[in-house]
């Protein structure tokens, strides 16, 4: 074969690793899509889906598939544990929130609407660490509960930010389809940004070296 039209071929050639990376970004986003339509699984899937980004979109690794589905079945009972959890309090958040913007149209109900939207920086900020750390981790349910809790308060201004990430990519797929084949992985690789650079600084140098974690300065924090 001609050196061009092996060059063309060649797997590591720049068209087919966008490809293939693009083909990564799809199927993991509609993997994730049929893996939440029983409910209970979307704690597993979503803690498989932040652990495989970081694993093929960070570092680089193969077998994309392949990661996603084992992380899957490792992370099953912890994750659908958590579920149990996130489900009740998201519902009655979001209870919470229709009553509030009901009721805005007084100043009294202005100014509770805004606390209120303050407030659930807290729970959501919670449930925002917990599935990338059940993935990352491997620690009991309610030491990763607590190691959240931790988290959100510690880098509130990363909390803030990954909420509102959360809460956006959450309404546009509830409002629109087509962003179900992309927006999970960018949510997922968006929210590493900041939680691959906090992780680190709370970790033995031999457990960095193990996650193949960096050491940076967490963005937006102190």
């Amino acid at each position: 074969m001609d050196k061009p039209l092996r060059r063309v071929f060649d797997p590591e050639n720049l068209w087919w690793s966008f490809l293939s990376r693009g083909v990564d970004l799809v199927g993991l986003s509609l993997a994730w899509g049929f893996l939440c339509i029983p409910v209970l699984t979307a704690g597993p899937a979503t803690a498989a889906l932040y652990y495989t980004v970081v694993k093929c979109f960070r570092q680089k690794e193969k077998n994309t598939f392949q990661i996603f589905w084992r992380a899957f079945k490792a992370d099953f009972k912890q994750g659908v544990l958590a579920t149990l959890i996130a489900v009740p309090v998201l519902l009655l958040l979001i209870f919470g929130y229709s009553v509030m913007k009901a009721n805005w149209s007084s100043d009294f109900g202005a100014v509770m609407f805004v606390a209120y939207d303050i407030a659930m920086v807290v729970p959501l900020g919670i449930l925002c660490w917990l599935f990338p750390l059940l993935g990352r981790f491997d620690a009991p349910l309610k030491d990763s509960l607590r190691t959240a809790a931790f988290l959100t308060f510690r880098h509130l201004p990363s909390t803030v930010i990954l909420v509102l990430l959360a809460v956006e990519v959450a309404v546009a797929l509830i409002e629109k389809w087509w962003p179900m084949f992309f927006a999970p992985v960018l949510w997922a690789l968006l929210s590493s940004l900041f939680m691959e650079r906090i992780f680190p600084k709370y970790l033995t140098e031999d457990e960095k070296e193990q996650m193949n974690l960096t050491s940076e300065t967490p963005v937006g924090d102190e």
